[in-house]
């Protein structure tokens, strides 16, 4: 692997793409640090130290993950690429929602290219939406609450706050054109890759974390329980069943086309990590929600005590944890639905002479697909719920943060977007005859 490394760098335009793509990412790192205009840096620093050691800081664990720890810090990029992802996410629920979307879709480019352009629309109005939301949270007190006493904006005036919504909206736009930047000149997708700089960014601090409240032993507990979810993400990530296509043979003038063999490949997780995003968003507005009505002056009726004893104090209850997983199964279905139609995929392989021996063209195809994907998609989503359930465990054993390294979303975008990355640099070595990484 590392003369794979070496022979990469020696090829011009590979560690041209290479070098690019660092140094995207050191200057993406550099606006996570950098403090938005009117931050008052040093509270916000004891604040962060005070919501890391209790539960409250568990309220914003994914946004938080999504922003490489930036977010609590209100820094430039505080935002990091979590709008975008929202947009994304909502733009391919539209498209199966609107006919105007679906049929740009089947456009090919030029309607992909449309659709692009409309998310990222989409991603300046929630970033302009979620930074206002959080700078209302720091100037009101709410964002940490346990120090609501301290003065956590220099100054406290309209012109300061539309500065700081302002300058934080923009740092999601440039992310954004970061993450467009690497994909048409660096190595890999652009957005996968800074969401996986993210990821990374809090991982050092948290294994330090672990080693130094809990001891060596822990520590290496949790390394060998590490290595072992990392083998088992790696191979339920690289799983898949091939379903077998053959293509008729036809004349077209004096030629002859077809009769070759292929395959549909259908991974066992074919979601991603989407419905763990979709159920911790959910889950996420009743936590928000207690948050407000606990900081407030009256007294929480019943409901709230409820909602704020079962969904708070970490997600370590068993009603979050049975809510949280059958979440995850549920969007795990729904996700696939939406992105895979098999009807859709039947249909395009009888107008183009293939079909799947032992079976008919047209609807029994349609229903093999659906019958095979749907129970593929029970052990994608019994393994994405267990998988998500590992730092929830880790918080109620070891007593670690929700950014559990080893674990949940940290784990499948750290493997995920690292076996897509190595796919893509094999691929560049293998056009000039190098081993590349994977045998």
């Amino acid at each position: 692997m590392l003369t794979a490394f070496t022979r990469a760098f020696r090829t011009p335009d590979l560690r041209k793409k290479l070098l690019f793509t660092l140094g995207i990412i050191a200057l993406f790192r550099l606006g996570s640090v950098l403090p938005t205009p009117g931050v008052h840096t040093e509270n916000i620093s004891r604040c962060l130290t005070q919501a890391q050691a209790g539960d409250a800081g568990n309220i914003y664990g994914m946004v938080q993950l999504f922003s490489g720890g930036a977010l609590l810090k209100l820094s430039v990029f505080a935002l990091g690429i979590m709008p975008y992802i929202t947009a994304s996410i909502i733009l391919q629920l539209l498209v199966v929602v609107i006919p105007r979307l679906e049929a740009l879709k089947k456009e090919g480019q030029a309607g992909q290219t449309k659709i692009t352009q409309y998310t990222r629309y989409l991603t300046v109005g929630l970033a302009i939406l979620q930074s206002t939301a959080f700078v209302a949270l720091a100037r009101g007190g709410q964002l940490f609450p346990q120090c609501r006493e301290e003065i956590l904006l220099d100054k406290d005036n309209v012109f300061a706050i539309v500065t700081m919504v302002l300058t934080m909206t923009a740092g999601t736009a440039v992310v954004m054109w970061l993450g467009e930047l690497v994909t048409d000149r660096g190595i890999g997708n652009g957005m996968s890759i800074l969401i996986f700089t993210q990821v990374i960014a809090v991982f050092p601090s948290e294994l330090l974390n672990i080693a130094r409240q809990k001891g060596g032993f822990v520590f290496a507990v949790v390394i060998v329980v590490g290595i072992a979810m990392i083998a088992l993400v790696v191979m339920v990530e690289q799983a898949q069943r091939r379903i077998p296509v053959q293509y008729a043979k036809r004349m077209v003038g004096r030629r002859m086309y077809g009769g070759t063999s292929t395959y549909i490949p259908l991974k066992v997780n074919q979601a991603g990590i989407i419905p763990v995003i979709f159920a911790s968003s959910l889950l996420y507005l009743p936590q928000l929600i207690t948050t407000l009505f606990t900081n407030s002056q009256e007294e929480p009726n019943k409901i709230i005590q409820w909602i704020s004893q079962e969904f708070g104090g970490g997600g370590t209850t068993p009603t979050y944890m049975i809510t949280f997983f059958l979440l995850i199964v549920f969007f795990t279905y729904f996700y696939v639905s939406i992105t895979f139609n098999p009807v859709e995929v039947a249909d395009n392989m009888k107008k183009y002479g293939g079909f799947i021996p032992g079976i008919r063209p047209g609807r029994p195809t349609a229903e093999y697909l659906n019958y095979v994907l749907t129970r593929l998609t029970a052990p994608g989503a019994l393994y994405l719920g267990l998988i998500s359930m590992v730092p929830i465990v880790a918080l109620a054993l070891v007593g670690a943060s929700q950014n559990f390294p080893f674990g949940g979303t940290s784990i499948l975008i750290m493997v995920g977007v690292g076996l897509d990355t190595v796919k893509q640099i094999e691929s560049q070595l293998q056009q000039r005859n190098y081993e590349g990484f994977l045998k």
